[in-house]
């Protein structure tokens, strides 16, 4: 399919934008290394090349008690021109467009410096802010406005001023935050003059041939959010203000509903931009969740937005727009929406990249240059790690021979897909298959590599990316065919019955707990999904808020560790939270600090401290982590070629496709 509405340029007056896609912002990390503003500059190049008509900057604060920690980045002073110059000329030597992101974090700054419209704690981070005094506020209002004008004097195209998600000016607008009694709170009117005025003083200072876009709240997702009417009524004011463009904010940092996980079926939110639609004529973006082209032609065919924006697919792929317009969509590396190595990251305070992608991020590290010397590489296992290395040193220009002993390629992803809201492994899937076609590796399915195959053909080097195998507990009663590992029920090798124990509650046990329970998916039903989460498209209430769907889980499920630490403790540090509350929703008992003595007709006994205790199940699943599949690293090791170990065969701690994949690029660039 072709996608002429996403492609299509949109006319700003003074500017022109080459198509409809908004590289939405993300904070890299790279903005406080050492040199980061050289690797930043590669980065947004290589977006720039791949076709995305606007580009918007990770948050930069206005002032030093803006900062979302105490060494982000800011622009304040004209001495900080030159660093952020580094990007934008690399990008307009590209033929792009770039924006600043303005952000002033407010309470929700990592530093105890943080200011706030009143001291009002929040639940995400460890210091209570000071409330802003009046004379604050208009001095706060004035780093604004400098800070665009120095963007505009760094060669910034325009500016994004940071409005949602929670942020200062989010904390202005919403009287959950607002408790002042001055003119800068009170009345919806006295509550938005702040974001009003910052516009205001911005289109004052950088004139009328500067993009201003502003990120809009559009549905708060907490207690005591804007209203539907105020959403409009701001909307409306920053019309009126001269803003470009109105880009949609979805959800505070702090809202107890997940918004750009995977489980967010795609595009989930754009009723909410076409909503407002209705009531504006500048140009609206709709955002989240947004990752093929065919989603964002979709939105903006129907008219829902002007614009689609997307963050993480960029990071996923540089060349996504560029992938687009030779309508070869199917070679597109999708964004899983996993947020194991971009937002995870970013919140530990570690450089982002892409799980799909080890190069984001890393544009000037890691490269994949044509061989000098051409090898014959035999690959075992098909998996994210194999799959990676053998895409990788292919397009190097080494010849390449995969093997995969089962009848797909996908190792772990294969099982992953299966879990209700984890859907999108299946695109990374595809997008290996398609690689391994362009680059030309020999794949070999249904196909072992033993010491036999390396005896009759000739290969320099092998790789071993065989995978695991899952952790076998040996105990009374545990050789009974109703005590399965997760492998074999996400295969289908085994029927569960209703009552099931899961021993392990890491990735493992919680993903086969949502799996045992959700007997369809949610995330491929949106209106189901919304309910689920008690979001209300009707918008009865502030924030965008209603009470959560009833649940009736497919199965009575007990989640078991022997650990004595908060469950889940191990999970994702941005969707761990996702998945203990669908576990909540589901109904499942999780029990902690438990031993397990034996198997029998009556269940599963178990011990937790002296308490004895038998659970009546019906199958019991070995979720305990995996092992290392080392069948056949001694048979390849004597066969007296360089032989190279990656993914779970290497280490088989938590399953980590993370760490497979970017392994795999390593060593594809060394080998």
């Amino acid at each position: 399919m072709s996608f002429p509405h996403l492609l299509e340029p949109l006319d700003l007056g003074f500017t022109q934008l080459k198509n409809r896609v908004l590289m939405g912002s993300m904070h890299t990390g790279l903005e406080e290394e050492k040199g980061g503003f050289e690797k930043l500059a590669a980065f947004y190049k290589e977006r720039a090349q791949g076709g995305v008509g606007l580009i918007v900057t990770g948050g930069i604060a206005p002032n030093l008690r803006g900062r979302l920690a105490p060494h982000a980045c800011q622009l304040s002073f004209s001495w900080q021109v030159g660093k952020h110059k580094i990007v934008t000329d690399a990008v307009h030597e590209a033929g792009g467009k770039i924006c600043m992101q303005i952000l002033h974090a407010g309470r929700y700054s990592y530093h105890p410096f943080s200011l706030a419209p009143s001291k009002v704690k929040s639940p995400i981070t460890p210091f209570t802010p000071s409330a802003m005094s009046a004379r604050q506020v208009r001095s706060t209002i004035k780093d604004y406005a400098t800070s665009a004008a120095l963007a505009k004097k760094a060669g910034y195209d325009g500016v994004e001023v940071m409005g949602s998600e929670g942020y200062l000016i989010n904390q202005f607008i919403s009287s959950r935050t607002n408790k002042r009694n001055d003119e800068w709170g009170g009345s919806y009117e006295n509550r938005v003059k702040f974001p009003i005025e910052i516009v205001n003083a911005i289109r004052q200072k950088v004139g009328s041939d500067f993009i201003i876009v502003f990120r809009l709240s559009m549905l708060d997702l907490v207690d005591n959010g804007s209203t539907w009417d105020e959403v409009v009524q701001l909307a409306k004011s920053l019309e009126q203000a001269g803003v470009s463009i109105i880009n949609t904010g979805i959800g505070w940092h702090e809202a107890r509903v997940p918004t750009i996980s995977t489980s967010v079926p795609r595009g989930a939110f754009s009723w909410v931009t076409e909503k407002l639609k209705k009531e504006v004529k500048v140009p609206l973006i709709a955002t989240n969740r947004i990752n093929t082209p065919e989603i964002g032609e979709s939105i903006i065919a129907s008219g829902q937005a002007d614009m689609v924006s997307m963050a993480r697919p960029f990071l996923a792929d540089a060349e996504f727009v560029n992938k687009a317009a030779a309508n070869t969509p199917e070679l597109i590396n999708t964004c899983i929406g996993c947020n194991q190595a971009c937002l995870d990251h970013t919140f530990s305070m570690k450089r982002a990249t892409c799980l799909v992608n080890p190069r984001a991020c890393y544009e000037t590290e890691i490269n994949f240059t044509p061989t000098t010397s051409k090898k014959r590489i035999a690959v075992m296992g098909a998996g994210p790690a194999g799959m990676a290395f053998s895409v990788y040193a292919a397009s190097r220009g080494h010849e390449v021979v995969l093997f995969e002993a089962k009848s797909e390629v996908g190792g772990q992803f294969n099982l992953a897909r299966k879990i209700p809201g984890k859907e999108e492994f299946n695109e990374t899937i595809r997008y290996f298959i398609n690689q391994i076609k362009l680059h030309n590796v020999e794949l070999r399915l249904n196909t072992k590599l033993d010491a036999a195959v390396l005896a009759n053909e000739k290969f320099d080097e092998v790789v071993i990316a065989a995978g695991v195998v899952p952790r076998a507990l040996e105990l009374p009663g545990f050789d009974n065919p109703k005590v399965v590992d997760y492998q074999q029920v996400l295969t289908g090798q085994v029927e569960i019955g209703k009552t099931v124990a899961l021993i392990g509650a890491g990735g493992i046990g919680f993903d086969m707990a949502h799996f045992l329970c959700e007997l369809e998916s949610s995330t491929l039903q949106p209106d189901k999904w919304l309910k689920q989460w008690g979001i209300d498209k009707t918008y009865q209430n502030a924030g965008g808020l209603t009470v959560e769907a009833e649940h009736v889980p497919g199965r009575e499920v007990y989640l078991l560790q022997r650990k004595t630490t908060k469950m889940g403790k191990g999970l994702g540090k941005t969707t761990g939270w996702i998945h203990r509350s669908v576990l909540k929703q589901h109904q499942v008992h999780m029990k902690t600090g438990v031993s397990y003595e034996k198997f029998d007709e009556q269940g599963l006994h178990i011990k937790i401290g002296e308490q004895s205790e038998i659970l009546a199940v019906d199958n019991v699943v070995l979720c305990a982590g995996q092992t290392s599949n080392r069948s056949l690293v001694d048979e390849m090791k004597a066969s007296g070629l360089p032989v190279h170990l990656i993914g779970g065969v290497d280490v088989a701690a938590e399953l980590d496709a993370k760490r497979a994949i970017r392994q795999g690029a390593e060593l594809a660039m060394s080998i």
